[in-house]
């Protein structure tokens, strides 16, 4: 994967582009990349569950590739993560392997057996099955008319949904990358490689609203022809934990690193006239652990980037706290002298190497097929057409054209303006089920990512005891993402009780927080911001809302758990219901007043700001992905699939409840207390009733759970019981 990023920055910026998202996708998996003019790493990184603290290439992977394994469950289409791998492989290999993404795309005609060699069968000598394909298409077609009732369904209209699907988990993980970090993907260009990139390319492209894709000649296999592009590299870092005015003595560290660095290339044989160093300065506010990289300069330019990037990337600014130096980092770049040189064919007319169906956007078409060798420089092709090559198959859509330029790269850019803000309808449609579902999922996991960078504490930052999830007008759950669940079935409470006390009263550039148990909460070092999202029209669609567990919120003790608590008040600040932010201010000076109050006060009210204002930030990236969700598929489309996501949910614990018989059960506490459960099951119905009738009485000490966190853990056994991926919603 990183010689593939080295191969897409060295030949797209030899065509001429210099913003870039890379898409490389596989048979099992899609790594996704950014480049605009300098390689990212992460510094930090997590595998098998232990973090590594080492510079590497920054890629995101998802398990989304041309084997990866269709399937109808719970009334969604669904495209992995299960793969078929190379053995047995796609349906269409012809070793009983099961229908994937590839398969898909032989459905719809995109890849014919025709250009394909015949190495496939037990034996390795037959040509692609076109045939075991549809053949499986047509049993899936049945399967998914016996359960929706959707009868007139044609194979290929399922294939065509089954694509859709995979496409929308590409374009969810090129979005972490890029508007999960404030980037517009709109103005960059869309570089596919990979032996399956060329098939979905445009698609991708359209989901994200990119309008220019660039393939090169050996896109299929980038990643070996990157690697022979690559510069040799040495890196050296230092701590420099300063303020920001000591720029000065940061220059001189920076001087002993270069040296060092450029000696080690030297050691390596690289001539001093092919050495090159770079400095940057890893940045972040006092008090904060998420650094942001910059340029070297002087203390005011790299205030100004810092900033620049800080506000893309979080939503806000903390002027009131000073930036401080966290490590500095210099890096030696030999290069390689070796050039990207791919040549097209001589000027003149494509050759056509005939035509075929291709089934797109609902319908069949006539596509022209070419030979990519056969494509001269200015070769213009409008789609729907197919390019077949050695190594790969690039798919150009109805409204795009590919263009051949002299390194003989394909620059596919959208010939047809791609309609934005449509309504396509609010029936249930189970392709956009799944989609929509992945939508609100992508959000709640995008604030996720927002809250850990900028939080302040090792509670949330480090040991991501936290939740985000969105809510819709009534504050019903609607969609979360994998956080905590006890937060997440009882937050809803705190969103409607938080819309009953403000009726009337909320506006734009407001949120507000408790931790009140009679109001949602849990425990009170759990607290919650929840901000209401309004459209332009200023009518309120959604709320957004975060909780986080603050190390402590005062009480009698530090962490504001006493064991032997008798009272709310010994264990810390009861917040009913503050309006931290009003019109885009923090209120900051009243929120410290209420964290300091109290017989029993916060400890460190620094921090607990700290991390309310991280979670105002993961809120505001929730309330702005909402409102580019309707804009792009339209207002009616959004809150209509808000619903219908709740509606699966339910049927599918429905479903769960009418396999269940009833039960009892006591569990005797160890201070003497029964907690006694008695479950009642209408199978008819698919509907059970939880009665605790029995249960001991209320405990006179902290042994209690609100109504909130009862119906939470409820809520999250009936879940784990569908034993499939569905969304933790109201519907459950």
């Amino acid at each position: 994967p990183a010689g593939g990023i080295v191969g897409m920055a060295g030949t797209a910026r030899a065509a001429g582009f210099d913003r870039l998202i890379g898409f490389d996708m596989g048979g099992t998996s899609t790594d996704v990349s950014h480049w605009a003019g300098t390689f990212e790493r992460s510094f930090e990184t997590e595998v098998a569950g232990v973090r590594l603290r080492a510079p590497m290439m920054a890629i995101h992977t998802v398990a989304a590739g041309g084997g990866s394994i269709l399937a109808f469950r719970d009334g969604r289409y669904q495209a992995g993560p299960e793969s078929a791998g190379a053995d047995p492989g796609p349906a269409a290999y012809g070793r009983g392997g099961p229908l994937t993404v590839t398969d898909a795309n032989v459905m719809v005609g995109k890849l014919s057996p025709g250009h394909f060699p015949t190495v496939f069968g037990a034996s390795g000598d037959r040509p692609l099955d076109a045939g075991v394909v549809a053949e499986g298409f047509r049993v899936l077609r049945d399967q998914i008319a016996a359960a929706t009732g959707q009868d007139n369904l044609a194979p290929e209209v399922v294939a065509e949904g089954f694509l859709r699907v995979a496409v929308d988990n590409m374009a969810n993980a090129i979005r972490k990358i890029s508007v999960q970090k404030g980037r517009d993907v709109t103005a960059y260009a869309l570089v596919s490689f990979g032996g399956a990139g060329g098939q979905h390319a445009c698609l991708v492209a359209d989901a994200l609203g990119m309008e220019t894709v660039v393939i090169h000649p050996l896109a299929g296999v980038l990643s070996a022809f990157g690697m022979g592009l690559a510069d040799t590299r040495a890196i050296r870092q230092a701590q420099f934990d300063l303020p920001l005015a000591e720029a000065g003595a940061g220059g001189v560290v920076l001087e002993g690193l270069a040296a060092k660095a450029l000696a080690e290339l030297a050691g390596q044989g690289v001539p001093e006239a092919r050495q090159r160093a770079e400095t940057r300065a890893h940045l972040r506010y006092e008090g904060a652990h998420q650094t942001i990289e910059v340029v070297f300069g002087t203390a005011q330019q790299m205030q100004d980037a810092f900033e620049t990037a800080h506000l893309a990337e979080f939503g806000f600014l903390s002027p009131d706290r000073a930036i401080r130096f966290d490590m500095l980092t210099a890096e030696a770049i030999g290069d390689s002298g070796t050039r990207p040189e791919t040549r097209a064919p001589e000027p003149g007319p494509p050759s056509l190497a005939g035509t075929t169906r291709v089934f797109c956007k609902g319908r069949w078409h006539t596509a022209q097929v070419f030979l990519r060798n056969r494509m001269p420089e200015g070769s213009v092709v409008d789609g729907p057409a197919i390019i077949a090559e050695e190594t790969a198959t690039t798919v150009v859509e109805p409204g795009w054209r590919a263009r051949v330029d002299a390194q003989g790269n394909l620059i596919l850019t959208r010939a047809i303006p791609l309609p934005r803000g449509r309504a396509e309808g609010t029936t249930v449609d189970p392709v956009r089920l799944e989609v929509m579902s992945n939508l609100f999922m992508s959000v709640a996991e995008q604030m996720g990512v927002t809250l850990e960078k900028t939080a302040a504490s090792v509670n949330i930052k480090e040991r991501l005891d936290f939740s985000c999830a969105i809510f819709d007008a009534a504050g019903s759950l609607v969609a979360n993402a994998p956080h905590v669940p006890v937060h997440l079935g009882s937050m809803s409470d705190s969103v409607r009780a938080t819309l009953r006390d403000n009726a009337g009263d909320m506006r734009p550039g407001d949120s507000f927080m408790l931790n009140s148990p009679y109001r949602g909460g849990t425990h009170l070092p759990d607290v919650t911001v929840i901000t209401p999202v309004f459209d332009a029209d200023g009518r309120l669609q959604f709320f957004t809302g975060s909780r986080g567990h603050h190390a402590d919120i005062g009480g009698r003790t530090p962490g504001s758990a006493p064991p032997d608590s008798r009272t709310i008040a010994e264990e810390g600040v009861v917040i009913e219901n503050f309006r931290l932010v009003e019109g885009g201010r923090i209120r900051e000076a009243e929120a410290r007043a209420l964290l300091g109050s109290g017989r029993w006060p916060c400890r460190n009210i620094d921090q607990n700001i700290a991390d309310l204002k991280a979670q105002v930030a993961a809120n505001e990236t929730g309330r702005r992905e909402l409102l580019r969700a309707m804009g792009e598929h339209g207002a009616g489309d959004v809150l209509a699939y808000m619903h219908h996501v709740q509606d699966n949910a339910e049927a599918s614990v429905r479903r769960v409840i009418g396999r269940l018989t009833d039960g009892a059960f006591d569990y005797p506490l160890d201070h003497g207390a029964v907690v006694r459960v008695r479950v009642r099951v209408d199978r008819a119905k698919g509907e059970a009733v939880i009665d605790f009738t029995g249960t001991s009485a209320q405990h006179d000490g902290n042994f209690n759970a609100p109504f909130a966190v009862c119906r939470a853990v409820v809520l999250y056994v009936f879940r784990t019981l569908v034993g499939t991926e569905i969304p933790l919603n109201e519907g459950c």
